[in-house]
């Protein structure tokens, strides 16, 4: 594990074979847009609270959900039969990231979306990196997971529902849509039981890393 300036903007990731025992690799330096794609691309994400500097982290094993393997309970079958929401994506980005950084969630005094992330996101975003995928019922958001798309990988960052299911609507409605155009892996970071249920499985970290060089080769694939 590596220290680096808490403002340094040019600095480098460690291989992430030096991460400790729980996938922190490195403190400190600057978040930006630029950053964010380059830790990604390297099998590293960022994720810390407010009162901390920049933890940087890249853990053995990754939790991801291979978009072939996505498992509908047949109570989902039944809410995408109904039609009970429907599927947008990329309305609403700020929405959805505003949505998980405020909503309370049981057992979690806050959330670890800071300002700051909030911002740089937004801005990936705008870059045509960062995808949301929303859950509407009439004009309301209820539901929906924003993240980062490099390539055939999207890089899932966080989720909220309003209603029950509206979550795993917007989140299976994104998988079944996209893998038309190539989409082959969710990385999910850390273990939820709400994606296991979905089909999130554990793999080696060797093995995630061999899947982002080989996913995302061409940074610019498009999401329709």
């Amino acid at each position: 594990m590596h220290i680096v300036g808490f403002e340094e903007e040019h600095f480098e990731f460690p291989p992430v074979d030096k991460a400790d025992s729980e996938g922190l690799i490195l403190i400190g330096g600057k978040l930006t847009p630029a950053k964010v794609l380059e830790a990604y691309k390297k099998g590293i994400f960022p994720w810390y609270n407010d009162d901390e500097p920049i933890l940087w982290w890249s853990p053995d094993p990754r939790f991801v959900l291979c978009s072939q393997a996505l498992h509908i309970s047949r109570s989902m079958q039944k809410v995408l039969r109904q039609q009970t929401f429907t599927f947008k994506m990329n309305t609403a980005f700020e929405d959805v990231i505003h949505a998980c950084k405020t909503i309370n969630r049981d057992g979690q005094p806050g959330t670890w979306i800071t300002n700051e992330m909030k911002k740089v996101y937004t801005d990936l975003f705008h870059q045509g990196y960062g995808f949301s995928a929303e859950a509407w019922k009439g004009d309301e958001l209820v539901g929906g997971i924003y993240g980062v798309k490099i390539g055939n990988m999207y890089y899932g960052e966080s989720m909220f529902s309003r209603q029950t299911n509206a979550s795993k609507f917007a989140f299976i409605s994104f998988i079944e849509s996209q893998k038309k155009n190539g989409l082959a892996v969710l990385d999910c970071q850390l273990h939820t039981p709400h994606v296991e249920s979905l089909g999130g499985q554990f793999i080696s970290r060797k093995k995630f890393i061999q899947l982002v060089e080989q996913l995302t080769k061409d940074e610019y694939t498009t999401y329709s």
